[in-house]
């Protein structure tokens, strides 16, 4: 069965993303058609970047990096939840893309994105990033406003048409995980 991790792109104390992440979990598992996993950054206490090398290399001395690579490498497609911090994703969101580089080839990556203007900024700079790393995004995203979609800016109330948007990302999501399985192989 294709394994999705819906990764929570942010490591800040007080982060909405960890709630974001829960729903959009709690809305696929429903689904069926996936293994839907929470893939947390905060778990893996990435460093800025520490390798000698470059990800090209796949040449991991650290063992946070050799966690890491065996997480993503386990999986066949990705939630990016992301917040939009100066019009970009977090750091710690880049940094833990630029820790791997073959982990990531010819993958699907859906997008959900939260902050003033839903996080549309974010999505589009993360798109470019990941387009880079072999990472094919889907075009339905999901975007939440942070003035509208939480409660005194932290307590995460998504109006009810997101969880259309939700279905739409992940019909496409995991058809294109689905495909790209036969480039990997």
């Amino acid at each position: 069965m294709t394994k999705v991790g819906i990764v929570i792109g942010s490591t800040r104390p007080g982060r909405n993303g960890a709630a974001v992440a829960r729903w959009v979990h709690d809305l696929a598992v429903k689904r069926g058609d996936a293994d839907y996993e929470l893939v947390d950054l905060e778990d893996y206490a990435l460093p800025h970047l520490d390798e000698p090398l470059p990800a090209a290399a796949g040449q991991y001395e650290h063992a946070h990096t050799r966690r890491w690579s065996q997480a993503v490498a386990a999986l066949d497609a990705f939630v990016f939840v992301t917040p939009e911090y100066n019009r970009s994703t977090s750091g710690a969101l880049k940094t833990a893309i630029d820790f791997l580089y073959a982990e990531w080839a010819n993958k699907a990556a859906g997008f959900v994105g939260y902050g003033v203007d839903g996080g549309a900024r974010a999505i589009e700079h993360l798109r470019q990033i990941l387009a880079t790393a072999g990472v094919a995004g889907v075009a339905p995203q999901v975007t939440l406003s942070i003035r509208d979609d939480f409660e005194n800016f932290s307590d995460f109330r998504p109006a009810a048409r997101h969880e259309d948007s939700v279905r739409l990302m992940l019909d496409q999501l995991v058809s294109w995980a689905e495909a790209l399985r036969t480039v990997r192989v």
